[in-house]
């Protein structure tokens, strides 16, 4: 049991590194359900021992077990969210058996809401960098970069809001802003920069799509 490397991941016990170091191929092996010690440190928000297995051991960050769920699918607080996205660079588009992305299995569960939030705030990211990508690729002036500083309140939003309300608006929002003939213009970059504001904020809601379609 000792020395077991997922019940000592689990523990962040001091043992493991030793253990690891002396057998590197422990780093990445999975048990029958695919569990690994990258799930172990995740679950248990262990996030020294994460930047460890994946900087020095090399570990793939997007290791999955049976469910095909990666690491991120376990984390339970916004650190190893942030830290698993931002500085390991985790796919958050991941789909497990069930089709369900980390985010969408964690509104379902209804469990962890800040961590919905935080990885909802980055799909919204991704698909304003991916607009501005493409305004590049097409040899347009691609809009300006995201508001700085920018103060979330993730308590601000139910589970079911990140999941069933901020999608549909703000595909559509974006998608009547990018069909403009003044969006590469500096009212139209300008816009963008709200609507994305405004998304990350939670402020985005039903009304809005009421008002634009009545």
């Amino acid at each position: 049991m000792a020395s077991n490397p997922f019940l000592l991941a689990a523990d962040n016990d001091p043992r493991l590194l030793p253990l690891l170091r002396a057998h590197p191929s422990l780093a990445s092996s999975q048990d029958d359900h695919g569990y690994s010690v990258m799930h172990a440190a995740a679950s248990y928000n262990h996030l020294d021992l994460l930047r460890t297995l994946v900087n020095e051991f090399h570990v793939n960050v997007d290791l999955v077990d049976e469910d095909g769920e990666t690491a991120l699918f376990v984390a339970e607080t916004v650190d190893c969210a942030k830290l698993l996205v931002e500085e390991l660079h985790a796919n958050i588009t991941i789909r497990n058996e069930e089709g369900k992305t980390a985010r969408e299995k964690v509104v379902e569960e209804g469990d962890f809401p800040e961590v919905a939030v935080y990885l909802r705030m980055k799909e919204l990211e991704a698909q304003v960098n991916g607009l501005r990508s493409e305004a590049g690729t097409n040899g347009v002036h691609a809009p300006p970069p995201l508001p700085e500083g920018l103060s979330v309140n993730i308590g601000s939003m139910a589970p079911e809001e990140v999941g069933e309300v901020v999608d549909p608006v703000f595909k559509q929002r974006i998608e009547e802003l990018a069909a403009r003939e003044d969006f590469q213009s500096e009212e139209g970059q300008w816009q963008l920069r709200e609507l994305v504001t405004e998304a990350l904020r939670g402020e985005v809601n039903e009304r809005d799509v009421r008002q634009r379609t009545s």
